[in-house]
């Protein structure tokens, strides 16, 4: 089994006899040594790698080489968290969404066929799969397909190599405003649509991909959302050829995520409701028509979205972190981040999961009122207009698997106010980032939580980027403009007019150099060599040196009013001569020279 699972992966090749008749003009072997069990030197050389037809694709070259592939892993469809006596399940083939209760649904996979390989295995089979190009293999999702859908042929699979997204070290946001030095940033938003939704709507549709070729009936996708699920399902379908439905709010999503399933060519419906509304009718359609429900209430899309927490491991070496914060809406994605570290515990490739963090914003918050209540009975609530818009749902789906995922792994769930929400993106921005508004409410928990001592300086933490700042550039144009009603936007950067003459633009740029924490002194010693540079470049015969500062030594410097003059600037036949309020001298070293410049 071990041999044939391997067998695709882009580090095993066969072995083949040195070419011992090799001439000087023919190919040149080095001879190398490798260490086996027994520990004995053996002679090998490189096999040579043999590109598939040139008339193949990958995908063909997946499907011929599956028939020698024997997959002994499964997986059905079981009531969530059910009692262990429980014996209802489902096929994944079956098209079902909730248990005989009305209760959701869970992926439950032969956890005994996984264990047969030890964490090892599965952690040299996964890292071996990384940034290739076999398919489906250099998805960060499909990388783990004996964890997601084993059962699927490679040729069902409808992939845009998602996952694998950047783990960003947010080193100076880290020191600069928390004071820790090993934080990271998941930028699941780096992906075919710009959001995490990709990792779990490539496993939805290719399982649907998979019902129709079988000839069940489904004649399309459909799905609610505040925007980046409908991108994500949209884009995915029409590589697929497979029609799509949209639900969408309307007026509460950014041009950026509503162009998305346009473009893509989906059926969309704008509706004068909220997202909870959109849910409701969905699901009602969806149990009239021929039309596969593509919400989280599907538990299929979890499993991509699983793979996200296995990817973080992968990136730290296998070391686990000690926090991961993400934003929660419907909740499902704390769940799946849940699932994906329990498992990889479960099978040995680590031996404990992180604590999670689910932060929401205060506006659409019922998750963080259950959770300051003790847990006590979960009440919905009117979701009101957020800047995270994704997140703007007030009767989340996944309740119950988030409850379930915060206890198991001794979370936390943190809100965060628009301003607070706004002021972190902003925050964020500076420090080298362009993130959405969903991980500004994850970056508001973490300072939260920081500030409050329960996360250390010391912790690995981790902040999951839900979505690109790209799809939510109004909302970054509304705060730098000042523009937010009732809201401070204490770090907004608006642009400067300034007049086109050099004297208006000097005083613009060391009114700004002052603000960057440089006193006047250092102003004028940069200005000041700047000018010496200018003058010995275009008048002094200076042979091969070209100056630098350190040729230079300050000799005197002076606040004083020379006269008020007015500040000029004036090109003459000797060079440059400036006026203004303050003189400084420079001293040259190597051409024992000085030079006088009024600032």
């Amino acid at each position: 089994m071990a041999a044939s699972l391997l067998r695709s992966s882009p580090f095993i090749f066969t072995q083949q006899q040195p070419n011992t008749r090799a001439v000087n003009n023919g190919p040149k072997f080095f001879t190398i040594k490798a260490t086996i069990s027994s520990d004995k030197p053996v002679e090998t050389t490189p096999a040579t790698k043999h590109r598939r037809p040139a008339d193949e694709s990958i995908r063909e070259e997946a499907h011929r080489r599956s028939f020698s592939e024997h997959n002994k892993f499964s997986a059905k469809y079981v009531p969530f968290n059910a009692e262990p006596a429980c014996t209802e399940s489902y096929s994944l083939d079956e098209i079902v969404y909730r248990s005989r209760s009305g209760g959701l649904l869970d992926v439950q996979h032969d956890i005994e066929a996984l264990k047969e390989f030890d964490g090892n295995y599965w952690k040299s089979l996964f890292d071996s799969r990384v940034g290739k190009t076999t398919w489906p293999y250099g998805s960060g999702v499909w990388s783990k397909k004996e964890w997601v859908l084993p059962e699927i042929d490679s040729d069902d699979i409808v992939s845009a190599f998602e996952g694998n997204s950047n783990m960003f070290w947010a080193e100076r946001f880290g020191k600069q405003h928390l004071g820790m030095n090993d934080l990271w940033v998941k930028h699941c938003g780096i992906s075919h649509t710009g959001s995490f939704k990709d990792l779990g709507m490539t496993v939805l549709v290719s399982q649907v991909n998979r019902l129709r070729k079988m000839n069940r009936p489904v004649v399309g996708v459909g799905c609610a959302s505040t925007g980046d699920t409908s991108a994500a399902l949209s884009a995915y379908c029409a590589s697929a050829g497979i029609p799509s439905i949209v639900f969408l709010p309307a007026n509460k999503i950014s041009m950026a995520q509503l162009v998305q399933p346009i473009a893509n060519g989906a059926f969309v419906l704008s509706l004068d409701t909220d997202f909870d509304g959109c849910m409701q009718l969905v699901r009602e359609v969806t149990a009239e028509l021929p039309i596969y429900l593509a919400n989280s209430l599907n538990s299929l899309r979890l499993e991509g979205q699983k793979t996200a927490a296995i990817e973080i491991l992968q990136q730290f070496n296998w070391e686990v972190p000690d926090w991961v914060i993400v934003p929660g809406g419907n909740l499902g994605n704390i769940y799946a981040f849940y699932k994906g570290f329990h498992m990889c515990k479960e099978l040995g490739l680590v031996d404990r999961i992180p604590r999670l963090v689910c932060a929401q914003s205060a506006n659409a918050n019922p998750l963080y009122l259950h959770y300051k209540s003790g847990w006590s009975d979960f009440s919905p609530v009117k979701a009101k207009t957020t800047f995270a818009s994704a997140i703007q749902i007030g009767d989340p789906v996944s309740i119950d698997r988030a409850v379930y995922a915060l206890k198991n792994s001794n979370g936390i769930v943190e809100e965060a106010t628009e301003e607070e929400l706004m002021d972190a993106m902003a925050q964020a921005d500076a420090t080298g980032m362009f993130i959405c508004p969903h991980t500004g409410v994850a970056l508001t928990a973490l300072v939260k939580l920081r500030n409050s001592g329960v996360i250390r300086a010391t912790d690995r933490t981790v902040v999951v980027s839900t979505a690109h700042g790209l799809k939510f550039t109004q909302s970054k144009i509304d705060y730098h403009s000042k523009a937010i009603p009732e809201m401070a936007c204490r770090l907004a950067n608006p642009p400067v007019n300034v007049k086109a003459d050099f004297g208006s633009v000097m005083d613009v740029l060391k009114k700004y150099l002052l603000s960057k924490d440089l006193d006047s002194k250092q102003v004028s010693h940069l200005v000041a060599m700047k000018r010496i540079f200018r003058y010995l470049k275009h008048n002094l015969d200076i042979g091969f040196w070209y100056p630098n500062v350190d040729d230079f030594e300050l000799t005197s410097y002076s606040d004083s009013d020379y006269g008020g003059c007015k500040r000029d600037y004036k090109p003459t036949s000797t060079g440059c001569q400036f006026f203004g309020k303050r003189l400084v001298t420079w001293k040259c070293k190597k051409q024992m020279s000085e030079f006088y410049f009024y600032l």
